[in-house]
């Protein structure tokens, strides 16, 4: 299918654009995806390692989760690329090769970490509070050695992954500062070790509560968290205006002096699945106002929200699941549209290429509708590996 690929973009370049403003892309399930037979291109349609297509269209930063063991006893994957230190180092060293800098999203769990879900890793259910903070020092300490002893060119480590609601299944927000205090000192310790310019993030949701975020940070200066980047997830279809945005930023960089960057964003390219599971962008009901399910439409809107994140001082973007696209293009009305998709299904158990594995349930009890990928109408691909022309908006936005 080429009518997604063949649709053109017009961006216009953003006015006094940070030139060290990071333009990132969350790159997690790229293996997975490749293991289940996926293909990615470039613009004319040639086979091409995806991060060389990336980095040709202006991405210059790749972020990379890191789950600490997404297995179950049988060694199964639990899904969402079955996202291991392994796993981080292979892609990383990907990224590198073509010149990017890469990111590390420790989740400090075994599955997806988000307001929904912060469960701790098996092995550290039963540990106190104070045996969690050893295990979370060492697992930061030993797996960002390996990462950074792999040769992944890693600047930037974000400790822990939209923890509005609590870090490794801790709630009490002064022990999960505690939490946050000990990884920050395994990346200072390791950074130093290494000689390497680190920068530590935090990760927080939910921004449209701008007063919340607000007693977030206050909480974090209060208990003397030290990091260097504040990250927020803003959806524009579920997180409030631009405007919205940029006055929680103002804050936290105008009254703490700290760095505030959007550590996910993304929208979509249409409101069709591509793969026959369901989305989590459903119909046009998502949609923002302005911004139609187009490549331009796509394109538009992240050009204005860097556009609105430079104009407050923000340090960059990340792009979320831009390179989640199907297994294999699902279209229920094709006489075999069975037959792919039984296929889907299998290759999204054997390889965790879709959002969850059904044993994942046993672990994470938020996960019992496991299945394909809920963003690949959100993707820069389309559904059969192909660049579309919005991804290069972050080459235009420079130009």
């Amino acid at each position: 299918m080429n009518k997604f690929r063949e649709q053109k973009v017009e961006i216009r370049p953003i006015d006094n654009l940070n030139k060290n403003f990071i333009c990132g892309m969350d790159a997690s399930e790229v293996l997975a995806e490749e293991k289940s037979g996926v293909i990615y291109y470039d613009y004319e349609g040639n086979e091409q390692d995806i991060f060389k297509t990336l980095s040709e269209s202006g991405v210059n930063y790749i972020r990379l989760r890191v789950w600490n063991d997404p297995y179950d006893e049988d060694g199964h994957g639990y899904g969402g690329a079955n996202a291991d230190l392994k796993t981080a180092i292979e892609l990383g060293k990907r990224a590198t090769a073509y010149g990017m800098k890469v990111c590390v999203d420790f989740h400090y769990s075994d599955f997806w970490a988000d307001p929904n879900r912060q469960l701790a890793p098996k092995t550290w259910m039963n540990y106190s509070p104070e045996k969690k903070e050893a295990a979370l020092y060492q697992f930061t300490i030993d797996s960002l050695a390996r990462i950074i002893e792999s040769g992944v060119d890693v600047r930037m480590v974000q400790v822990g992954n939209e923890i509005n609601n609590g870090m490794s299944g801790e709630k009490d927000v002064s022990v999960v500062n505690k939490l946050l205090k000990e990884g920050v000192r395994a990346v200072r310790n390791l950074a130093k070790k290494y000689k390497k310019d680190i920068k530590v993030a935090l990760h927080y949701t939910l921004i449209k509560d701008a007063e919340g975020i607000a007693k977030i940070v206050e909480k974090l200066n209060q208990d003397e968290v030290d990091y260097d980047i504040f990250g927020m997830s803003y959806y524009p279809m579920w997180d409030g205006t631009n405007e919205n945005m940029q006055n929680v930023a103002r804050n936290i960089i105008e009254n703490y002096g700290k760095n505030v960057i959007i550590a996910e964003t993304s929208y979509c390219f249409t409101t069709e699945t591509g793969d026959g599971f369901k989305n989590a962008f459903v119909g046009d009901e998502n949609l923002v106002e302005g911004y139609d399910a187009s490549v331009e439409g796509q394109a538009t809107i992240i050009r204005d929200i860097c556009e609105a994140a430079n104009d407050a001082g923000l340090i960059g973007v990340f792009y979320w699941g831009g390179t989640w696209v199907p297994v294999a293009e699902y279209d229920k009305n094709a006489t075999n549209a069975d037959e792919v998709l039984a296929s889907n299904k299998e290759k999204w158990e054997k390889f965790g290429s879709g959002w969850a594995c059904k044993c994942v349930g046993d672990y994470d009890e938020f996960s019992k509708n496991y299945g394909g990928s809920e963003w690949n109408n959100q993707a820069m691909f389309d559904f059969n590996g192909h660049p579309l022309q919005s991804l290069k908006v972050f080459k235009y936005i420079r130009e």
